[in-house]
């Protein structure tokens, strides 16, 4: 499979990223029961072992069969630029202009793609600023 070549500058991941919600509602949660990490780690979105636990992205309605508290649900909108893993300037562009209007994000970065995780009911304003966001990093001379 041909591999896109990974973007580093700033203002051409800003201006690449193609905000694409997704649908379903996502929780964030952690435990350190055994038998809960091993029944949600299969299911799970995200992984991530921390000091105090294992921490997991679930969809809402298996955290909530698992025993989650579910009652700060998140939307999911991958940004679609291939951003290089040492690429500067992405997640502090997007939180920034999300935290401008008081939009409260999560960001996770995986190999090809980041994800930003915000309030549900913050799903459409939060994708308008990031589409405004990328409109406006295109519109300036010298973006790729």
């Amino acid at each position: 499979m041909k591999q896109n070549k990974p973007v580093r500058e700033r203002r051409a991941m800003l201006a690449g990223m193609k905000p694409a919600p997704c649908t379903g509602s996502y929780v964030f949660c952690s435990t350190t029961d055994q038998e809960v990490i091993v029944a949600a780690r299969e299911r799970a979105l995200a992984v991530f072992h921390e000091q105090e636990g294992v921490s997991f992205v679930l969809a809402k309605d298996v955290a909530v069969e698992l025993g989650f508290d579910a009652s700060m649900p998140m939307s999911r909108i991958v940004l679609g630029v291939y951003s290089a893993l040492d690429g500067v300037g992405l997640t502090a562009g997007v939180a920034t202009a999300l935290a401008e209007l008081g939009i409260p994000c999560n960001m996770i970065a995986a190999y090809h793609h980041d994800n930003v995780f915000i309030p549900e009911e913050m799903k459409e304003l939060a994708l308008s600023v990031l589409e405004a966001l990328q409109y406006a990093s295109s519109s300036i001379d010298g973006a790729e």
